[in-house]
C-alpha cells in the first residue's frame, strides 16, 4: 500500500494533479470535504454529529473527521493506497492520522507540496474567477488571505513530515504534464525504496 498526501494552496492545480495521480497509481482519492458531504447525505452517526457542529457554525472536531477517514479506509481495504487531499491541515491532525494508519499497519509514505508563488496564484484565481462563478475567486484581498491562511496552517504539518523525511516540495508552475512528471518521479523513487525494503525483509 502506498499513501500520499498532496498539498497545494488554492489555485495550485492540486485537483488536476490529484486526478492524474489517482488514475496513474490506482489510489483512492480521499478528500475530507467529499467524505463529510457523503456522511451527512447518508445520515450516518458521524455525519449527523458533523452536521450538528456545522449548523452551529463550528469546525468539525478532529476525532469526527478521523472517524470518517477510518470508515473510508475500512471500505477500501484492498486499495493500492490512498491520496489524502485537504487533510491533515494541522500538526495535531497529522499526529492523529499517523496513529490511525499505524493501527491499520500502514503509514504515510510521501508528502508532496505544490509550490506556487503568491503572485502566480492571484493571477490564476482571478482568471478562474471570470468563469468559475465563485465570488472568492474575484477578490484579490480574499485570495491573498486564503494564501496566508494556507501558509500558516500547513507550515506546521510540513515540519511534522519533514522530521520524518517524507516531505518534498515540487514546483507547481509550468505545464500540467511537467508538474505531473515531477510528482511521478518523486513517487516512483519512494515506491522503488519501498520495493527494495520489502525484498530485503523477505
Amino acid at each position: 500500500m502506498f499513501n500520499l498526501i498532496l498539498f497545494g494552496p488554492p489555485g495550485s492545480g492540486k485537483g488536476t494533479q490529484s486526478d492524474l495521480l489517482v488514475s496513474k497509481y490506482g489510489l483512492v482519492h480521499l478528500s475530507t470535504g467529499n467524505l463529510l458531504r457523503s456522511e451527512i447525505a447518508d445520515k450516518t452517526p458521524l455525519g449527523i454529529e458533523a452536521k450538528n457542529f456545522m449548523d452551529k457554525g463550528q469546525l468539525v472536531p478532529d476525532e469526527v473527521v478521523i472517524g470518517m477517514i477510518d470508515n473510508c479506509l475500512e471500505l477500501h481495504k484492498d486499495a493500492g493506497g490512498f491520496l489524502f487531499d485537504g487533510f491533515p491541515r494541522t500538526a495535531n491532525q497529522a499526529k492523529a492520522l499517523d496513529k490511525l494508519l499505524e493501527l491499520k499497519r500502514t503509514a504515510i509514505h510521501s508528502v508532496l507540496a505544490l509550490e506556487v508563488t503568491e503572485e502566480e496564484l492571484v493571477k490564476r484565481l482571478l482568471e478562474r474567477g471570470k468563469t468559475s462563478g465563485r465570488s472568492d475567486d474575484t477578490n484579490e484581498a480574499v485570495i491573498r488571505n486564503r494564501f496566508a491562511v494556507y501558509q500558516n496552517e500547513t507550515a506546521p504539518v510540513a515540519e511534522h513530515y519533514k522530521a520524518q523525511h517524507k516531505f518534498k516540495a515540487i514546483p507547481g508552475e509550468g505545464t500540467v504534464a511537467d508538474i505531473s512528471a515531477a510528482l511521478g518521479e518523486q513517487i516512483d523513487k519512494v515506491l522503488e525504496r519501498q520495493r527494495k525494503e520489502q525484498e530485503a525483509f523477505e
